[in-house]
């Protein structure tokens, strides 16, 4: 088993804990997530995504999975690009997060643990910024290998520490510090800032991008490599 990162004490003592308090938070602050994703991003969120999937190969025709949808900020992107000849459907454990999305998205509930679809239903895959929110690495990758088809893309979108302490301070700073107190200005819901908060302490907490790589390869993915932007957005790439 490859946790993210470790048990966090201030929010939880044990994975099952973990499981829970992240159901809340997330359905606590779904209804101001897009609103606060707008601004911190300064309006530019929606194209970052479109170009990480261009980046990755998602093309006309294909069948998507985006695990972790959320409100669906990836999986919009995604709909745009497959066109009517493809296919795009969200899983999330959050049922807060999924009545946030957008219309005319397909959604199912469901955990990237055990993926509720069947072997080599896929042809890409994305996991947008929610590595940190899961239990187990290794079995998340192998449920990614095991329903993408043979030659299928995989998309891990994540935020990580950057290098160097001053560049980790000013990251801290703004994340842990600036982000909480926008969040709590333009959100309705009490809980959004301490999302925020909790954010931030999952980057700082979470395994270096070299374990998360050495687990997707474990997984049977081949071709797996790892693209930086402005230092602090990783993109996860690998073929199945």
């Amino acid at each position: 088993m490859r946790e993210p990162h470790p048990i966090l004490p201030a929010y939880y003592s044990d994975a099952e804990g973990k499981r829970r308090f992240v159901g809340r938070m997330f359905d606590a602050s779904a209804g101001d997530y897009d609103r606060v994703d707008r601004v911190l991003a300064f309006g530019r969120g929606s194209r970052y995504r479109r170009d990480a999937l261009v980046r990755a190969g998602l093309a006309a025709g294909m069948r998507v999975l985006d695990v972790a949808v959320g409100t669906g900020l990836v999986a919009r992107e995604a709909v745009r690009m497959v066109g009517d000849r493809g296919s795009v459907i969200g899983v999330d454990p959050s049922a807060g997060m999924m009545s946030a999305s957008a219309a005319g998205l397909t959604l199912v509930r469901g955990r990237a643990e055990a993926l509720p679809f069947a072997t080599g239903a896929f042809d890409f895959l994305t996991l947008g910024f929610a590595l940190r929110h899961l239990s187990d690495l290794d079995r998340v990758f192998g449920e990614f290998h095991r329903v993408l088809k043979p030659g299928g893309r995989l998309l891990v979108l994540e935020i990580t520490r950057p290098e160097g302490r001053v560049a980790t301070a000013l990251l801290k700073a703004y994340l842990r510090g600036v982000v909480p107190l926008v969040a709590g200005l333009v959100g309705r819901n009490r809980e959004t800032p301490a999302l925020y908060r909790y954010y931030w302490d999952t980057i700082e907490a979470c395994v270096p991008p070299a374990q998360v790589m050495a687990s997707i390869a474990a997984a049977g993915f081949a071709s797996v490599r790892r693209g930086v932007a402005l230092g602090i957005f990783s993109e996860y790439g690998a073929t199945a």
